[in-house]
């Protein structure tokens, strides 16, 4: 069932919660619906790894709003993500949706994702998960109680591991936050990358 009330909690709280639960898609080609595997918690102006860390600005507004949304984002000029807003209204605390298994609608999420080889691939990753999905930046700052895109988080909690966050820069990417939350063992888990600077080019050629 959704539970805003539970999503209010902090995201390194909410985080736990969210493995094994069930995000729903519906489309005008069918429902997809993915069993959520791993996920990462960011909380705000405590968090260096936030893109609420500087404060509200137009693009993370939703984060700052009701438990229970979804805020999207465009990275690398190709990805959507997106994200479970939790904790209580302007903290700006969330969930980044990482990796996940697609439990119906697969022939729908493989049409999307049709380079995947196999279907532990369709949603391994944040941005693939989005594809999958049918996610696209449109949906952010949807219900997730009421919209097309909605959340049913799981009846038993799962076992869960945690690591730093993956290609997370600076100190936010460190070990010092921890905040990645994963089912161990789960073959839809993305690989662990860590952020690897960008080498400015210093020849002279």
């Amino acid at each position: 069932m959704f539970d805003r009330e539970a999503l209010s909690l902090p995201a390194v709280e909410v985080a736990p919660l969210l493995l094994g639960s069930l995000l729903s898609v519906d489309s005008p080609e069918g429902r997809v619906v993915l069993r959520i595997s791993e996920v990462e918690a960011y909380h705000g102006a405590q968090d260096p790894g936030s893109h609420a860390f500087r404060g509200r600005t137009a693009r993370n507004a939703v984060m700052f709003g009701e438990a229970g949304h979804l805020y999207t984002y465009f990275t690398y000029g190709m990805h959507t993500c997106a994200n479970v807003v939790c904790a209580t209204e302007g903290t700006a605390s969330g969930c980044l949706l990482r990796a996940g298994e697609i439990v119906e609608g697969v022939e729908v999420a493989r049409s999307r994702r049709a380079s995947s080889r196999v279907d532990a691939d369709l949603a391994r990753g944040p941005g693939r998960l989005c594809v999958a999905l049918g996610i696209t930046l449109a949906d952010g700052g949807a219900d997730l109680a009421s919209s097309r895109v909605r959340l049913e988080l799981a009846r038993q909690p799962s076992p869960y591991e945690t690591s730093a966050r993956t290609g997370v820069s600076g100190a936010g990417g460190t070990d010092d936050f921890p905040w990645r939350f994963l089912i161990p063992g789960d073959p839809t888990v993305s690989p662990y990358k860590r952020h690897v600077p960008k080498r400015r080019n210093t020849s002279l050629g």
